[in-house]
């Protein structure tokens, strides 16, 4: 019976996607990771190499399935509070991607794995904000994608001040991140008209 590679390496990633979320880069420990997958962890070591081979392969595969999972489409301000909210309920429903953004910001800083795909995909929301928002700049398109992404994350990355700061874990800060979102979008496009 031939060896399923492809079903190996997932397996592979999606323990190693909680081991890194809850324990970062550091504190991950591949014994652990092998031991959820089910799998030898030599196997890890021939599929990624090492350790860090290993959290540069969850980054981009979770960015992969973000990207591809959560588009921003439509016109106007509240295209961009949709998307928002897409965003949220994507973190609200797999919450790994804010932590393990929030581990590489603090762990490598600006040295990121697939940059050259990750700017591009960048490139290709910036320009989706400026569709939905005629006349916004670049860098306005920027800074909305920046407010929007950290509204969003901060629910997985700050958990316990979501819980504290508020009564419902859902609906009133989804809410409150999609009316926000809108807000920015239309200050954005009356500074482009002005």
């Amino acid at each position: 019976m031939a060896w399923d590679t492809e079903r190996t390496r997932r397996q592979l990633l999606t323990a190693a996607t909680a081991e890194f979320a809850e324990h970062g880069p550091a504190g991950a420990r591949i014994d652990r990771i092998a031991e959820a997958a089910g799998i030898n962890k030599e196997r890890i070591y021939s599929y990624f190499g090492n350790k860090d081979a290993l959290f540069e392969a969850v980054i981009v595969h979770e960015l992969a399935e973000v990207f591809e999972e959560v588009p921003l489409e439509g016109e106007g301000p509240q295209a961009i509070g949709a998307y928002a909210a897409g965003l949220f309920d994507r973190i609200v429903r797999k919450p790994e991607i804010g932590r393990l953004m929030a581990w590489e910001g603090l762990v490598r800083g600006g040295d990121v794995p697939g940059r050259t795909v990750r700017e591009e995909h960048c490139r290709s929301k910036v320009g989706a904000v400026q569709r939905a928002l005629p006349g916004v700049s670049k860098s306005d398109a920027g800074q909305l994608l920046l407010t929007v992404v950290t509204l969003t994350d901060g629910w997985a990355v700050f958990p316990q001040l979501a819980e504290m700061f508020t009564a419902d874990r859902f609906g009133d800060r989804r809410d409150a991140v999609r009316r926000l979102a809108e807000r920015e979008a239309a200050a954005a496009m009356e500074r482009a008209a002005s």
